[in-house]
């Protein structure tokens, strides 16, 4: 059954607001970056910077951040380092032997791959599958949603498919359908509620 809330202008829900941390030299190429702790480049922080104006005097009741070095230091720079705690079901997808790889380099490798619907092989690491991460996010919504109903806003800072994944988790569709969706460096997305329904109400959009 949908999640479904009676919103009035005395008890309008909060938002959940994503960040997804700023450019890193794999983000750059597009290397599956998900256990591998990069820092951010020159203009990713710049990027985290700009986030920092266009988050200017919003408030959080909590800031929930991954625990990659990339999305950490994006928080600190985008002003809300000090209020951030770290949740490890934010951290990107597992991708196991794909860690470092680009989809042209696995797709010579193995033929036609979608991430979504056929996941990747262990490596070093076991590797997820679309609906392994879902229940990570799921967790997350499960922790931070008793807070968006009573008004407040959230922060959750990481990744692009950890993201994806909670964005479709929350307006109740499969795992696999995070595939149509897209999530740059340093933009900011929003998730809340209209007439009482679940809804992505910004998505990707740039800082400035």
């Amino acid at each position: 059954m949908p999640h479904v809330v009676t919103d009035s202008p005395s008890n309008k829900p909060g938002e959940i607001i994503l960040v997804r941390h700023g450019e890193t030299a794999w983000s750059l190429t597009g290397q599956h970056t998900g256990t591998t702790d990069l820092p951010l480049t020159e203009h990713g922080e710049e990027q985290a910077r700009a986030v920092g104006v266009a988050l200017a005097g919003r408030s959080f009741s909590q800031v929930l951040v991954s625990p990659r070095t990339r999305a950490q230091r994006t928080a600190d720079l985008i002003g809300f380092g000090q209020q951030a705690v770290i949740e490890p079901d934010l951290a990107e997808w597992d991708y196991g032997a794909y860690e470092g790889l680009t989809t042209p380099e696995i797709v010579a490798e193995r033929g036609p791959w979608n991430l979504w619907t056929d996941g990747v092989p262990p490596g070093v690491t076991p590797g997820e599958t679309s609906e392994d991460v879902q229940r990570r996010a799921l967790v997350v919504l499960t922790r931070v949603r008793a807070d968006v109903l009573v008004g407040h806003d959230v922060l959750l800072v990481a990744h692009a498919h950890i993201f994806r994944a909670l964005a479709v988790a929350w307006v109740e569709l499969p795992s696999t359908a995070g595939q149509i969706l897209t999530l740059s460096t340093s933009t900011i997305s929003a998730l809340g509620y209209e007439h009482g329904q679940p809804v992505i109400a910004q998505w990707n959009a740039p800082a400035t």
